[in-house]
């Protein structure tokens, strides 16, 4: 077949012919969605198990999200933070009222509002320096925490790395074990960045033990404990935190979910961690303005109470899995299963009108709107049940072989 015949055509070849080559070649064209499901050009119907990366957690065209948001429109869209808006206080409120439900006390809390996790991030480093000028950050191996080159600096990953070194530096990675937090904490360290769950690594929960210890090293160390919750945080394990009830973080970071598909991040310092910054020190033109905010505030209000159905669902589908003989790990409806070979079961089960994410090589993520039902995901189930010959793998990753996992 010739060249030109192997090129796409229609509007995938006017992508190519427009857009950068940052993420390849699209697999899709979609044009709309609905709840749980999205269309592509040619009209075909998907189930999204991906949610835009944890991000959609209303899923599609949710009339809640559109109220707020052609509401805000009518008012105001942005002022820039020369100035403050009714949804920027009321979003900061509501996160204060989170905390409080997930153990911290949350009027000590401060709010940044940023355009994304890797700038909450961003800011989170940058409040390290000032906590401890000099002192080194530590970093979990295998976590994810943002493409630009100070949080690039604390994800581990080579391949996203090393094109970018040298990369600012005090910057060290640890395994996510007790003896090697123990072996890596000094005086001189500024900070631990931590995910709760290793999303990219393969959906690996980090260990109570270890969290516990995070804290400990902390504590006796005067380091700032940062908690990623980017794509844990805002419902998706069946709380408001995957961290809550666990441990209890100094500066937590959120986005993806937190506006249901409108781009909004926070990085939130609790205690002295919320009063590092002061004027001059950090800035954002489009963080926090208020059409991002009424979207959030949207989004946080329904998923208030989609808790429960999230914990409940998120059990069931991680069972029937586990009835299949799949290898499931996560919370919630973030969820990893083992396969032994992730990206070609991705593509069989995307020619069966169902998207999935290749996480690894040999880990299937799922990450569906919150509020997606058993009847809705049971013919993922049925397409895991005929296929479970060609993809079940024997050997677990990261040596993590519960189907409940916790």
């Amino acid at each position: 077949m010739s060249e030109e015949a192997l090129r796409p055509s229609g509007s995938l070849a006017a992508y190519g012919d427009a857009m950068m080559n940052a993420f390849g070649v699209p697999q899709l064209v979609l044009v709309r969605g609905e709840g749980v499901y999205v269309w592509a050009e040619d009209g075909t119907r998907y189930l999204d198990l991906l949610g835009g990366i944890a991000v959609n957690a209303l899923g599609y065209a949710h009339p809640a999200l559109i109220e707020a948001v052609s509401s805000q429109m009518e008012t105001l869209s942005h002022v820039s933070n020369y100035f403050a808006t009714p949804p920027q206080i009321e979003l900061a409120r509501r996160l204060q009222k989170i905390l409080d439900i997930e153990g911290y006390r949350g009027a000590d809390a401060r709010v940044f509002f940023t355009n994304s996790g890797t700038e909450a991030n961003e800011a989170a480093l940058k409040m390290t320096r000032l906590h401890k000028p000099g002192g080194r950050v530590l970093a979990l191996t295998g976590c994810f925490h943002g493409r630009t080159m100070g949080a690039l600096s604390i994800t581990s990953k080579a391949a996203y790395r090393e094109p970018f070194e040298p990369l600012p530096g005090n910057a060290e990675f640890v395994e996510p074990t007790v003896q090697a937090l123990e072996g890596a904490f000094g005086e001189d360290v500024a900070a631990l960045f931590v995910e709760p769950i290793r999303g990219e690594a393969g959906v690996l929960p980090v260990a109570d033990e270890v969290l516990a210890k995070a804290r400990e090293l902390c504590d006796a160390n005067g380091a700032l404990l940062v908690v990623d919750e980017v794509q844990t945080g805002i419902g998706r394990t069946g709380r408001w935190l995957a961290s809550g009830g666990r441990v209890l973080a100094d500066i937590l970071t959120f986005a993806k979910g937190l506006g249901g598909g409108v781009p909004i991040g926070a990085c939130v310092g609790i205690g002295e961690a919320g009063r590092l910054f002061a004027p001059g020190n950090h800035g954002t033109t489009f963080g926090g303005n208020p059409l991002a905010c009424a979207a959030a505030n949207a989004t946080l209000e329904t998923v208030s109470g989609l808790l429960g159905h999230v914990e409940e669902t998120g059990a069931w589908l991680r069972g029937e899995l586990a009835r299949l003989g799949y290898a499931v790990r996560g919370r919630g409806l973030l969820i990893g299963i083992e396969v032994a070979d992730a990206p070609g079961a991705h593509k069989m089960l995307l020619a069966e009108g169902i998207i999935t994410n290749a996480a690894n090589p040999t880990t299937l993520r799922l990450a569906p709107p919150l509020l997606a039902t058993a009847e809705e995901l049971a013919p993922f189930v049925a397409a895991m049940a005929r296929h479970a010959g060609e993809f079940q793998a024997s050997a677990s990753v990261g040596g993590i072989e519960s189907a409940e996992a916790q």
